[in-house]
């Protein structure tokens, strides 16, 4: 089993760098799986880079065979409906969550939907995320790589070195590099996060 018989998946919270990880792994070379149905915008000026068949997993997991060797978007809460017999690599971003709370807030605002009050967010992405990695590591057919958007976008050689490594050496890291624009990084609240 390797890279090529394995689906790879790009997984976060909403707003946590998963469509710029997709963009640095085309911009690298590898195929993405994508429909198009969700079009750039303010919010994400290069694209989503999502697949609509993605949400319906848990119900037709027929889209994943065709997919294997390349790269697909899915929300980290997406992640337990996949299938026991797929084996899967998956590139997991995290951000500093008060930058996921403001950027999800400003993209509700622009699209006139109301947001749940930070604090109810903050502790629900909280105890998902626990939930999540605690769950994780019993599932040896998923691999993992958690990669740190700000560490990313502050000095991004080294992550993107991680993510190659991660993927056998398939994505080309100055591929990756060129899609990083650090004027898109939008919805800074602090410097670090652990």
């Amino acid at each position: 089993m390797g890279i090529e018989t394995e689906l790879t998946i790009v997984s976060g919270l909403p707003r946590s760098g998963t469509s710029l990880m997709m963009q640095m792994l085309a911009s690298g070379g590898m195929d993405v799986v994508t429909d198009a149905i969700r079009a750039a915008d303010s919010d994400n000026p290069r694209g989503y880079l999502e697949y609509e068949r993605v949400k319906k997993t848990k119900e037709d997991p027929s889209w994943i065979p065709e997919s294997r060797g390349k790269v697909v978007k899915m929300v980290s809460s997406l992640l337990y409906d996949l299938p026991d017999s797929e084996r899967c690599r998956v590139v997991f971003m995290r951000r500093e969550i008060d930058e996921v709370l403001e950027s999800q807030e400003k993209m509700l605002r622009r699209l006139g939907r109301p947001s749940a009050p930070a604090d109810a967010m903050r502790r629900s992405f909280a105890i998902h995320l626990e939930r999540l990695f605690r769950w994780l590591p019993t599932q040896p057919r998923l691999s993992v790589l958690v990669v740190n958007y700000n560490r990313l976008i502050a000095d991004p050689r080294p992550e993107i070195e991680r993510v190659v490594a991660f993927l056998d050496g398939r994505p080309d890291p100055a591929g990756m590099l060129t899609a990083i624009d650090p004027t898109l990084y939008r919805n800074r609240v602090s410097p670090t996060v652990a």
